[in-house]
C-alpha cells in the first residue's frame, strides 16, 4: 500500500513512525512533512490546505490510503474533496468535522442528546455576552467558537478577568473569525483526561488513555499551549469512569451525530473533567490529540493501518484494540518564548541518540532541513521526547533522562510532566 499523511507536526511525525511498522504498506508520502518524518517518508511540498492539490498528487501517485492529522483541514472539508474523486481517506467529512469546528454547534448537540457537560450559554453578539457576565458565578470559562490551535479557551477567576477575555476574543479577534461566535461556560474542576477513539460511523473503539498538560510554565502556570507534555495511561481513569463514559458518552456521541445526518468516521478526541458529579466532556476534537498521539500510539499493538481501514469501510466491530501495559510520557522541548515570541532556525544535535532505542522516541514537531542540510528549529513547539517505563514513574524518568541528550540554543520544557502522579 501507499500511504498519504497529511500535516507536518509531532502528531503526524507518530502517525508515519507507526504507519512505517505496518506490513502491509510499502511506501509512505507526508504533506508537508518536517524534518524527523523524512526519515520514515517522502516529504511532499504541498500543504494541508491545498486540498485540490493533494488529491491531484493522491490520484498521481495512486495513493491507497490519505490520513488527515490536522484540524483545519478536516474542517474544511478536505475528505469531501477526495470522496468526490473516489479516493480513499481517513478523517471526518466537513458535515461532521463541526463537532470540533464550532464548540456551539458540539453544545448544542450535547445539551439536545443528554450528554453529560458543564452548563453553557452560546453569544455571537459581545454586548449581550458582556451582560450576562454580570449575572454569572465566577470563575468561568470562555471559548472562542471556532479553531485556535488549542489556545482558544480562557479561564476568568474574575468578572473584570472576564470582561476583558470577551473583549479579546470578540472584539479584538485574537483568534481572528474562530471569535466570531463564543461559549460562555461554567467553571468544573476535577481531573482532566484525554482519551482517544476510533469511529467508523456506528461503532466506536477506545483507546488507552493519557493527560495533557496545557500550560506553558510548571506549576500549570503561563498562557494555555497546544501541549507542553503527556502521560498516558491516566490512574484517575478507572474502569469505574470508563464504563460510565462508555454508557453516557462515547457511544451517544456517535449516535447524535448519526441522528443528525452527519455520520461520523475518523477519530474522535474526548476531553473529558472528572468531577465530583461524575464525569463531563470538556471538549471534542475530530482528529488525534497533539501530543497525545505520542504517548499513546507507542503502546498500542494494532497495526493501525488495518484499523484506518476498518473506520473507513464501517467493520470497525471486527477490530480488538490492544494496548501494551505499561506507560508512556512525552515532554515537549519547546523554544523560549513559546507561544508568544521565538526564535528560528537554531540548529539542533543529539538526535541520533534516540536510533537504536526500543523504549525512547523522538517525535518531531516544529523542525526543517536547512540551506546546508542541518535539523533546525522552525516553530515554538520543536521536539516531542517520549519514553515508556513499566510504570508512569520509570517512563517520566527516562523521558526527562532522554531531553538531556538534545540541545539547541533557547531549549525549554517544563519540568514537572506527570510529576502529580509520580507523587501521588
Amino acid at each position: 500500500m501507499k500511504i498519504l499523511v497529511v500535516g507536518s507536526g509531532g502528531r503526524e511525525h507518530a502517525l508515519c513512525w507507526k504507519i512505517a511498522q505496518s506490513e502491509k504498506v510499502d511506501k509512505i508520502y507526508c504533506a508537508p512533512g518536517n524534518a524527523g518524518i523524512a526519515e520514515v517518508a517522502e516529504c511532499v511540498a504541498i500543504g494541508a490546505m491545498e486540498f485540490e492539490k493533494l488529491a491531484d498528487f493522491a490520484q498521481e501517485k495512486k495513493i491507497d490510503l490519505t490520513v488527515i492529522g490536522m484540524d483545519d483541514p478536516l474542517v474544511g472539508g478536505v475528505v469531501d474533496v477526495f470522496e468526490e474523486r473516489g479516493l480513499k481517506i481517513f478523517g471526518p467529512r466537513k458535515n461532521a468535522a463541526i463537532l470540533e469546528g464550532s464548540k456551539a454547534f458540539s453544545k448544542d448537540l450535547m445539551k439536545k442528546y443528554n450528554i453529560p457537560t458543564a452548563a453553557y450559554e452560546n453569544f455571537d453578539d459581545p454586548e449581550k455576552a458582556l451582560a450576562y457576565l454580570e449575572t454569572a458565578s465566577m470563575p468561568i470559562v470562555l471559548k472562542a467558537d471556532g479553531l485556535a490551535l488549542g489556545k482558544g479557551v480562557l479561564i476568568c477567576n474574575t468578572l473584570e478577568e472576564a470582561k476583558e477575555g470577551v473583549k479579546s476574543i470578540m472584539m479584538d479577534k485574537q483568534f481572528g473569525s474562530a471569535g466570531n461566535q463564543m461559549v460562555i461556560e461554567e467553571f468544573m474542576t476535577g481531573r482532566e483526561v484525554s482519551v482517544l477513539s476510533f469511529v467508523d460511523g456506528k461503532t466506536i473503539k477506545i483507546m488507552t488513555s493519557a493527560q495533557d498538560h496545557k500550560r506553558a510554565l510548571d506549576g500549570d502556570q503561563g498562557l494555555n499551549t497546544g501541549g507542553m507534555g503527556t502521560f498516558s495511561p491516566s490512574p484517575f481513569y478507572t474502569a469505574e469512569v470508563d464504563e460510565f463514559c462508555k454508557k453516557y458518552i462515547y457511544q451517544a456521541t456517535v449516535d447524535a451525530m448519526k441522528a443528525e445526518g452527519r455520520e461520523f468516521k475518523g477519530i474522535i478526541f474526548f476531553g473529558l473533567m472528572l468531577t465530583d458529579k461524575g464525569p463531563r466532556v470538556l471538549e471534542y476534537n475530530a482528529r488525534f490529540g497533539d501530543p497525545e498521539t505520542q504517548v499513546v500510539l507507542p503502546r498500542m499493538k494494532n497495526d493501525i493501518v488495518e484499523v484506518f481501514e476498518a473506520c473507513v469501510d464501517g467493520t470497525l466491530d471486527q477490530i480488538d484494540l490492544e494496548f501494551e501495559d505499561n506507560a508512556a510520557v512525552c515532554v515537549v522541548l519547546a523554544s523560549e518564548g513559546y507561544p508568544v515570541k521565538y526564535e528560528k532556525g537554531l540548529p539542533i544535535s543529539g538526535l541520533d541518540a534516540f536510533k537504536d532505542k526500543d523504549s525512547y522516541f523522538v517525535f518531531h514537531a516544529g523542525t526543517k532541513f536547512d540551506n546546508e542540510g542541518t535539523i533546525v528549529t522552525n516553530g515554538g513547539r520543536v521536539l516531542g521526547v517520549t519514553a515508556t517505563g513499566a510504570t508512569l514513574k520509570e517512563a517520566r524518568a527516562n523521558a526527562y533522562e532522554a531531553t538531556k541528550w538534545v540541545t539547541f540554543d533557547n531549549k525549554y520544557c517544563r519540568s514537572d510532566i506527570g510529576k502529580a502522579i509520580d507523587e501521588a
